[in-house]
């Protein structure tokens, strides 16, 4: 076992820290870029919520809950802020790669770990389409890594489906019109 001081980890340690996605997709990078960064579109894959990006070094990005999650919560007991997830762009350089600081406001427990780093790379592929990377930095983030991990469920601390979940969600709508849900 290694001490918290030591710089050796082993391939569990390193995946919860550094998390990384990849999804092909039959789509131009604009169409890409678009559907993660434009309201209109990131209302339609995922959970359904909407974001609001300031695309400049600086500006700030929200990601909003819809009415449709609300009432979810409300039917389940629970309540859901306006803002699920908070930040800010570190690195926009459209249509092809885009940084960010996220924090998730939904409980306070996983609020408290703070902001990671997130970052979606969008490469064009030749013969297999568009190769969209999603890389999500959660180092002291704990219960931000095994949210993102997703699962069949939400039980234990996932976070239902988690990013592997919502790309797929995402590919689906840019290659088909209909994401996963309908």
């Amino acid at each position: 076992m290694t001490s918290p001081s030591t710089t050796t980890t082993d391939a569990t340690e390193t995946a919860a820290i550094t998390q990384v996605y990849r999804v092909y997709i039959k789509a131009t990078p604009q169409a890409i870029w678009d559907a993660i960064t434009k309201p209109e579109w990131a209302s339609r894959y995922g959970y359904g919520g909407t974001v609001q990006y300031d695309l400049r070094p600086g500006g700030k990005y929200r990601g909003l809950t819809s009415e449709e999650m609300k009432a979810d919560a409300r039917a389940h007991g629970g309540t859901l802020p306006d803002v699920a997830v908070d930040g800010e762009v570190i690195e926009a350089d459209p249509p092809r790669r885009l940084v960010q600081t996220w924090r998730m406001l939904l409980d306070p427990d996983i609020a408290a770990e703070g902001f990671t780093r997130l970052t979606y790379e969008i490469d064009e592929v030749p013969g297999s389409g568009i190769k969209l990377t999603v890389t999500h930095e959660v180092t002291d983030a704990p219960k931000v890594a095994a949210m993102l991990l997703g699962g069949e469920d939400s039980e234990g601390g996932g976070g239902g489906g988690g990013w592997s979940w919502i790309l797929s969600d995402l590919k689906s709508l840019l290659e088909t019109g209909a994401g996963l849900r309908g």
